[in-house]
């Protein structure tokens, strides 16, 4: 075992292979943009061999992604792609609606002028993703609008709990809220600024507990391919993507298909 790992970080020191944060951005790409099936395991072996890493790093971004609630961990079972719950979604967005609800009717008194200039900054580049069409950045930043209040208000408690409840969300998101959904997303989280930046306490939480409520609402089951992609498929789509965006920092591009598909 211990060769194995002395050469797999070798082979990582020769080919300039991705560091765990490219790791994590891509698998966590295909998971956002729902190409994983629910339920598919991701072995560590078949891991390491699709982006040519040890399998101690896949082993630390699969955990990573299992905080992030992104993937299930199991416990001498490996990890899996989550099957997000819609039954759960009223329960989370109640929560969710009684938190920001809170948080935005502080923060319309409170906010400053470099909080001010950071939400208007996090909002140009959601409507700039927006038009690209990168639906995974747009999950992405909009996730981050809220977790950027809850920060404003300086209270490590209630940023805890904003990522918690948060991370819950983002999968239901991923697999229920419509592509086209995107555009409400940006216009919503822009009406909560303004309430913010007009400091009127009324607007601002009744612009938030909407919001929330109609994401809610978006939320349907999505019609599903007869017969998903293999997973090393996905995987290496996503990985070109994530070549392409981000330049040829990360190589290795292993040719051949990994001889199995889990481990």
């Amino acid at each position: 075992m211990r060769g194995e790992a002395d050469r797999a970080v070798a082979m990582e020191a020769e080919t300039g292979a991705l560091d765990e944060a490219a790791v994590h951005a891509v698998l966590a790409r295909a998971l956002l943009d729902g190409r994983i099936p629910a339920g598919t395991k991701l072995g560590e072996h078949f891991l390491a061999e699709i982006f040519g890493v040890s399998r101690e790093r896949v082993r630390k971004v699969l955990h990573r992604l299992g905080h992030e609630r992104l993937i299930t961990v199991e416990k001498n079972r490996g990890a899996f792609a989550i099957a997000p719950d819609l039954e759960e979604a009223r329960t989370v967005y109640e929560a969710r609606r009684i938190l920001e609800g809170g948080i935005v009717g502080h923060l319309a008194t409170a906010l400053d002028d470099a909080g001010e200039a950071r939400l208007a900054a996090h909002i140009a580049a959601e409507e700039a993703a927006m038009a690209a069409g990168d639906r995974f950045t747009s999950i992405r930043l909009s996730a981050e609008f809220h977790t950027i209040l809850a920060d404003l208000t300086g209270n490590p408690l209630i940023r805890r709990q904003m990522q918690e409840l948060v991370a819950r969300t983002m999968m239901l998101v991923a697999f229920f809220e419509p592509d086209t959904s995107v555009a409400c997303q940006c216009a919503e989280h822009r009406a909560v600024f303004r309430a913010l930046g007009g400091r009127s306490r009324a607007q601002a939480v009744r612009a938030m507990t909407t919001h929330l409520s109609l994401v809610e609402t978006r939320l349907r089951p999505r019609v599903c391919e007869a017969v998903p992609p293999p997973l090393d498929e996905v995987l290496r789509d996503a990985l070109a993507l994530w070549r392409t965006r981000n330049g040829p920092a990360a190589r290795p591009d292993p040719a051949r298909r990994p001889s199995g598909l889990a481990s």
